[in-house]
């Protein structure tokens, strides 16, 4: 798959590209090729265009102090580590022909590549094509075979967008590294991580949570920006280094790398969901603020909690359902003595304008009487399942479901069908209105199935990256299970983006109108199909500050449909923490309150007047901005962008942007600027805000009634509570706010349609 960046002639040439459409022999030094008017990268074949940079300019762009314990040795910002997995000694280390040094400087490498000497495949002779694709003689003399379809990049320098001479390369069955420099410290991206600030210190660490996205962007010093993108679904790992640089390593697939050329923060996330897929566009309602609880426990309980919020007039649109809703926790189930009455209740709740999320789990217990659970005797008859390694027998794992469960495979089309068929049959028990998919990364509550992962290299690889307890079968599958698509070794990364369009698609069949699809897990191109919740947050307030920065990461990931668990999942929240984080939570774009079992109820309502009071004021103002938000859902639908951007993706000439995540943006011309500090009054998070914003910023003060809010030009939102007539969010009045710039002008656009039919999206007014 080639990527075309859409970027002129003159365009690169602007930015300093020597370009040519003569062409040229297969080099070493190339660094991409033209289509047509636009420039493509990262892709290597014979006799095709060549464009050089003037790449002088990099020379003493990255310090060059040397370790004070090692002053023979290479600075220690450049040290790639020559032993990331576990028990490195000197005596191991230079075994390897690499040296050994310690260093106070935290996380560096010990163990890391001598400067000067070459490690990995090194170009030796002339590349030649066979019949099976293109050759390289490696320094030892072997082969090194290709398919046709794929790359291999022997030496790519892009100037300041990529460098990563061959002597940076390892490329081996099992484990592929690659190093590159990055031209500044102004790095974005990688998920899914909990990253404690949205620009990244480069300090040599990372590890991986829900999901993957090896996707990153950098802000060069020039304000250019470009992406890159490694579309790899492999256990992978990446260092950060302070030269500054990047080591990718993974532990399968190829090294597919695509570049994408900015040259603004914008243009690079619509480039890069070109390639792919664009975000869905949402229902209207689906905007609106929701609730949720883990632990309600009966209907009756969630009756009161409804009574609850519609006593003290607190706008939500948005129902959902957890595990408990089910029978001892079954798909497809409910509890007909606890939640007895459930299917009217959710179609009366539907008669007020609320709309209905029931979950779903990836695990079907097959230990329920014969002839009792359709779930498990439809999905064995159709042969569904994930297996064991013998590719016949299904795989047998525990999860929340009593008995043992069995695991579907979503990239069998088969499974597909049985899903739909399912998910058909449960909308006529229950009136739902979206599918909420959860723990299918896929989540197994033992390490392997039933009896264990056998002793082999794909279970225990030479390398196993930065993950639980350094097991690729921690909480999951075996490795060396088998699904459709292969070897589970290859595929666990893909089982919910393989999820969630067929339960878009099911869920888009049920109701006959925009789908809505909850998904845990993501990969690279999630975010066609469905939106995505941050997970298993805790009630601290690192973690409401944290927030903020996945929300923004997830924005560049094109996954706009994203949100944390308002005032935490783990954990009792404090009264101070949850009104903070429901002023925060009310400009999520994914709005929710969810909490888990055992904890003490959290809902907006369950405070008293005070809390009541405040929360509906904010949710209204959220509320009266719908539109806006609306349109900007449609435009990044449209056109690929972000809905919530940083201040840095907005200013990125603006020096002092580049570090701040205690702010975010809707769009160009709102900004939320939330209390993060407990028992704080005043914004003291560090926020320094353009000058386009900075009209009556310093004098700001945030009591425990107010977020502090702003119009582009610095103006102030004003923090009356609008008026509304109803809670269902398509009802509310519109209201027309201008702000005018320093010449006295003011420019908008609107989107407007029904809110939730399937189509193309109409003109944006």
């Amino acid at each position: 798959m080639m990527l075309w960046s859409p970027c002129s002639w003159e365009a690169l040439n602007q930015r300093g590209l020597t370009c040519s459409r003569k062409k040229g022999k297969f080099s070493t030094l190339l660094t991409g090729y033209f289509h047509d008017n636009s420039f493509a990268v990262l892709g290597v074949s014979n006799a095709v265009p060549c464009c050089s940079f003037p790449c002088a300019a990099l020379t003493g762009c990255w310090g060059s102090e040397q370790d004070a314990q090692c002053p023979s040795s290479m600075a220690v910002q450049k040290r790639i580590d020559c032993h990331p997995q576990p028990g490195a000694s000197q005596e191991v280390c230079e075994a390897r022909g690499c040296t050994w040094c310690s260093t106070d400087v935290p996380n560096a490498p010990w163990c890391f590549f001598p400067e000067d000497s070459p490690y990995g495949y090194a170009r030796s002779g002339n590349v030649e094509k066979t019949d099976k694709g293109w050759s390289i003689h490696s320094q030892t003399n072997s082969k090194l075979y290709l398919p046709k379809r794929s790359k291999l990049i022997l030496s790519l320098s892009v100037c300041h967008r990529w460098d990563s001479p061959l002597i940076d390369l390892f490329f081996s069955n099992q484990f592929l590294q690659i190093t590159t420099t990055v031209p500044s410290t102004s790095v974005y991206g990688f998920g899914e991580h909990e990253h404690p600030t949205f620009k990244h210190n480069m300090d040599f660490s990372f590890a991986n949570l829900y999901g993957v996205h090896p996707f990153y962007m950098c802000v060069e010093p020039d304000s250019n920006a470009h992406g890159v993108l490694l579309l790899n679904s492999n256990a992978q790992d990446v260092t950060l280094s302070p030269n500054p640089s990047l080591t990718f390593r993974t532990i399968g697939g190829i090294l597919d790398f695509y570049l994408f050329m900015g040259p603004t923060p914008e243009s690079v996330v619509q480039q890069y969901t070109e390639a792919i897929g664009r975000p869905h566009m949402p229902a209207y309602w689906s905007l609106g603020f929701q609730l949720s609880r883990w632990g309600y426990g009966s209907l009756d309980v969630l009756k009161e909690t409804v009574d609850r919020m519609k006593r003290y007039d607190i706008p939500y649109d948005v129902q959902h359902y957890d595990i408990d809703y089910m029978e001892r926790r079954l798909d497809f189930t409910y509890d007909k003595v606890k939640f007895a009455g459930l299917p009217e209740f959710m179609k009366e709740l539907k008669k007020n304008g609320k709309h209905n999320v029931v979950i779903l789990d990836p695990f079907i217990t097959k230990d329920e009487e014969p002839g009792t659970y359709r779930a498990y005797e439809l999905g064995q008859e159709m042969g569904v399942w994930v297996n064991n390694s013998d590719g016949v027998t299904p795989a047998v794992g525990q999860a929340w479901p009593p008995g043992d469960s069995v695991f579907p495979d979503y990239t069998n089309p088969r499974t597909v069908e049985w899903w739909t068929q399912l998910c058909l049959e449960l909308k006529d028990v229950l009136d739902y209105d979206g599918i909420w998919i959860d723990m299918n990364e896929p989540s197994n509550f033992m390490r392997g199935q039933m009896p264990g992962c056998s002793e082999n290299e794909l279970n225990y690889p030479p390398y196993t990256p930065s993950i639980s307890d350094r097991s690729l079968a921690e909480k999951t599958l075996c490795p060396d299970s088998k699904t459709y698509l292969g070897d589970h070794y290859n595929t666990h990364s893909l089982f919910g983006w393989s999820q969630t369009e067929p339960t878009f698609n099911v869920v888009q069949q049920a109701t006959g109108k925009r789908a809505f699809v909850l998904s845990r897990s993501t990969f690279v191109g999630s975010g066609k199909h469905g939106g995505h919740w941050l997970g298993d947050n805790f009630s601290q307030w690192k973690d409401l500050r944290r927030s903020i920065v996945g929300i923004l990461e997830f924005n560049l990931f094109g996954i706009p449909y994203i949100g944390a668990d308002i005032c935490g999942f783990n954990y009792n929240t404090t009264y101070e923490l949850c009104l903070r984080w429901m002023q925060v939570g009310s400009f999520y774009p994914f709005s929710r309150n969810h909490n888990a079992e055992g904890n003490s109820e959290q809902d907006p309502a369950v405070f008293g007047d005070a809390f009541a009071k405040i929360s509906r004021a904010t949710l209204r103002i959220r509320y009266s901005l719908l539109p806006y938000l609306y349109t900007l859902f449609y435009e990044s639908h449209v056109y690929g962008g972000t809905v919530v951007r940083s201040l840095m993706h907005e200013f990125t000439s603006d020096q002092e942007t580049h570090g701040i995540d205690t702010a975010f943006l809707w769009g160009s011309a709102f900004m939320i600027a939330p209390v993060l500090e407990e028992a704080s009054t005043v914004i003291k998070n560090g926020l320094k805000v353009p000058s386009a914003w900075r009209k009556n910023y310093a004098t700001v003060s945030a009591p425990l009634n107010r977020i502090p809010l702003y119009i582009r030009g610095g103006y102030i939102l004003p923090q009356q509570e609008p008026a509304t007539t109803t809670t269902e969010s398509r009802l509310n009045p519109f209201g027309l706010l201008i702000a005018l710039d320093e010449q006295g002008q003011a420019s908008g656009s609107l989107f407007w349609d029904d809110g939730d039919s399937i189509g193309k999206p109409g003109a944006l007014l």
